[in-house]
């Protein structure tokens, strides 16, 4: 029985480089692969003439899928090309490692609490960060990829160096058998020589190769096994959940990521090309050089900018000058993203940056056949999307939606529906070139994660509209906000579920009846008539959601007159916002019974003296604006609000509620504008400066223009239009007050006509 131990690192391009020349030199009759045993069962489907990597495969709990694990591989990684090569001639592959059904019990089991917290775990071992150091490199990646990804000696030289160095390594591990991290490897390696010792006794005639991470090479030599007892203690009576497995496409930026594996490439693209390059059949440095900063070249120009043939030559020389003044053995990423930008990029980093996204991280996004097994839910999907022509991509693309289409009213369907599951592939877009209601805005881009939000909401249902119908249904359920309720109706209305909008109006309906806060009844019309108003240009029935509509209104004006009584100066800006809101929502509809029911509530709570100032002022208001009331009777409210007899703080406040940020009214009414003036006018010094935050506050959300005009009509107010040239209006004994006010705001210091401070 032989064994043979390929420590690698995952997705280096080189230890895959490595890990093909040693099957080929000595061909196994079994070759075993650093995973959870449990992709063992779809682990064929590697060899499919559909699967494009970079792929994953997905472990999850059945039970709690969002407890997942992936297993990502690309074109340029050693397991992916172990499998591949065995597939291809017939020979057995199996995944070892501890299994996920354990693992996943394991970290559940990690998560409920203690009595007593446990100890923070010791910092955690880097062992290429350890070689790196020791042989005086401060950047763990370029020693690493200086070492191993560019070396070109034997691969059983190779794989005996890596293992060395990591023996050395773990000999000085001073973290102790308690440490998680390395109770979890000690259990992992424990399972992995379970597998390899099952193997040897299977066929004991056999070649067998392990295809592992550099770390565990050591712990896998048959010769250093420790006695089965003590791996046997380490997995005796371990927790289990059951599990599902599938293969998910995967995105080169996701390489970068740590993984199932516990580790990412900081440059995927860039390693694909140096596979790509070091596969052929006598691969020169030179060459690799010169075709990345083509494929640079390339890429610049289709940013319109610069880059010519002389350019990429001129940077090709200066890399390989770099890597020799730095005592590299071949040119590398740092030394041609230098030249690139020095040469290319004429020094400046910018240009470089749009290279980097989509040349040295990449943009591909794998492939799984239609044959994999996937969850229903997802199946579904995948339908929809080839039926739609809405495919996945990696990279964020814009999508303009015209809901008068039919085919793109389906695809807004579809994206809102995900939206409900939770599986955000789609975001609304405000990007400013679609306007009014018949257009939709979209930014879509498809994350591997989404496979397990895919699964995860596999438990509402098989299909999108059904799970999407049942999940809002469930958050209806639920929910104890009646806002959060009316914003669900309306998503249930664009995501096209007559299921779940039954659901969720009828909870809403029951919440609504019994619910005596009148701001939170009130935060509801908006949402709800807004459903109303747009509802039919996606052509769906608003006629349930209009007679709940209704019912909350009339509900809350029945309300408002006693909910407004005595309010705090907190609580009346929660109901100024709460009235204002269902005013915007109610001027939607332009129903008759709504608005004079309306109008009656507005009436009730606009003159009692005893409504809360904002509210009252926001009711004249809203009455004066509807035609419910004339001017007069307006201004004749607001001399009684802002009289010396009334409260100065509720008179600051009904006029904020009454202007509400509309200055049209000072500008063009000047018995309103007067009643202002002499308001602020008859205010005592004292007086004055406390409300004058308040007063600020409320016109300065008029425009520049507008403050300026009531300005000049205030300076115009009760005086002749014309006047004897080189008279003053001003009147310096009546603004003496105001001026030594706004004096001593700002620091300035009052001095009287006759030089006395």
């Amino acid at each position: 029985m032989t064994v043979d131990v390929y420590g690698v690192r995952h997705h280096g391009p080189g230890s895959a480089r490595a890990v093909l020349g040693a099957l080929e030199q000595q061909p196994p009759d079994l070759v075993l692969v650093e995973g959870c045993p449990e992709l063992d069962a779809i682990v064929d489907l590697l060899g499919h003439p559909d699967m494009v990597p970079p792929v994953a495969g997905l472990v999850y709990a059945v039970d709690e899928p969002r407890l997942a694990t992936f297993y990502p591989l690309a074109r340029f990684s050693p397991e992916w090309v172990a499998i591949r090569w065995a597939l291809s001639r017939g020979v057995p592959v199996r995944f070892l490692d501890l299994p996920a059904a354990h693992s996943f019990a394991l970290t559940a089991e990690a998560r409920e609490p203690t009595e007593s917290p446990p100890a923070p775990p010791a910092a955690r071992l880097d062992p290429i960060g350890t070689l790196a150091a020791s042989a005086g490199y401060d950047d763990a990646e370029r020693w690493w990829e200086d070492a191993v990804e560019q070396r070109h000696d034997s691969p059983a030289e190779r794989f005996d160096a890596i293992r060395d160095a990591m023996a050395a390594v773990r000999e000085s591990d001073t973290r102790s058998a308690d440490d998680p991290d390395v109770l979890d490897n000690a259990r992992r390696e424990a399972w992995m020589r379970r597998i390899l010792r099952a193997a040897i006794k299977e066929a004991p005639q056999d070649r067998i190769a392990v295809v592992c991470g550099a770390w565990h090479a050591p712990a896998l030599v048959p010769a250093d096994f420790p006695p089965v007892s003590r791996d046997q203690a380490l997995l005796t009576k371990l927790p289990r959940t059951k599990v599902a497995t599938a293969w998910a496409p995967w995105t080169a930026a996701r390489l970068s990521y740590a993984s199932g594996y516990g580790a990412g490439v900081g440059a995927p693209g860039w390693y694909q090309h140096l596979f790509d390059h070091m596969s052929g059949d006598d691969p020169d440095p030179r060459d690799l050089a010169t075709s990345w900063l083509v494929r640079v070249a390339r890429t610049l120009r289709e940013e319109s900018l610069d880059a010519s043939t002389a350019s990429v030559v001129e940077a090709a020389r200066l890399a390989e000058t770099l890597a020799t003044v730095r005592w590299r053995p071949s040119v590398g990423l740092s030394e041609l993203d230098d030249a690139a930008q020095t040469v290319l990029c004429e020094g400046s980093r910018l240009p470089l940056d749009l290279v980097h996204e989509r040349l040295v991280v990449g943009q591909a996004l794998g492939t799984v056949p239609e044959s994999a097994p996937i969850v229903p839910l997802a199946a579904d999907l995948a339908r929809q999307q080839r039926t739609l022509k809405l495919r996945p991509t990696a990279s964020v693309r814009q999508v303009d939606l015209d809901l008068r289409r039919e085919s793109q009213l389906a695809r807004s369907v579809l994206l809102h529906r995900l939206v409900l599951l939770g599986v955000r592939w789609g975001e609304p877009a405000d990007t400013g070139r679609t306007t009014g209601t018949f257009k939709e805005s979209w930014s879509l881009e498809w994350r591997p994660e989404l496979a397990v939000d895919l699964v995860e909401a596999g438990i509402w249902g098989t299909t999108v509209a059904a799970a999407a119908a049942a999940r809002a249904a469930d958050r209806a359920e639920k929910a104890a906000d009646l806002a959060d309720l009316a914003a669900l109706v309306s998503a249930c209305l664009t995501a096209d579920l007559p299921d779940g909008i039954g659901a969720v109006l009828d909870a809403l309906d029951a919440r609504a009846a019994v619910q005596h806060d009148v701001p939170a009844l009130l935060a509801t019309v908006e949402p709800l008539a807004r459903t109303c108003r747009y509802g039919d240009v996606r052509g769906v029935d608003t006629a349930r959601v209009h007679t709940v509509l209704g019912a909350t209104v009339l509900r809350a004006c029945v309300g408002l007159p006693m909910a407004c009584a005595s309010l705090d100066e907190e609580s009346a800006e929660v109901m100024v916002k709460a009235v204002a809101s269902a005013q915007r929502g109610l001027a939607l509809l332009a129903d008759d019974d709504l608005d004079r029911a309306w109008a009656e509530a507005m009436e009730s709570v606009s003159a009692p003296e005893h409504v809360a100032g904002g509210v009252a002022g926001r009711a004249t208001r809203i009455l004066l604006d509807g035609g419910h009331i004339d001017s007069d009777t307006a201004a004749h409210r607001m001399g009684r609000r802002l009289s010396l007899a009334a409260p100065a703080p509720q008179a600051a406040a009904w006029l904020a509620g009454f202007l509400a940020g509309d200055a049209v009214l000072l500008v063009h009414d000047p018995v309103l504008l007067g009643l202002v003036d002499e308001w602020i006018d008859g205010l005592d010094e004292t007086t004055f400066e406390d409300l004058l935050p308040l007063v600020r506050r409320t016109f300065s959300e008029f425009s520049r223009a507008e403050r300026r005009t009531i300005g000049e009509q205030v300076s115009r107010l009760g005086r002749p239009d014309e006047r004897p040239a080189g008279t003053s209006d001003l009147d310096l004994e009546q603004a003496a007050p105001a001026l030594h006010a706004v004096a001593r705001l700002i620091g300035w210091k009052v001095v009287a006509r006759d030089g006395a401070a």
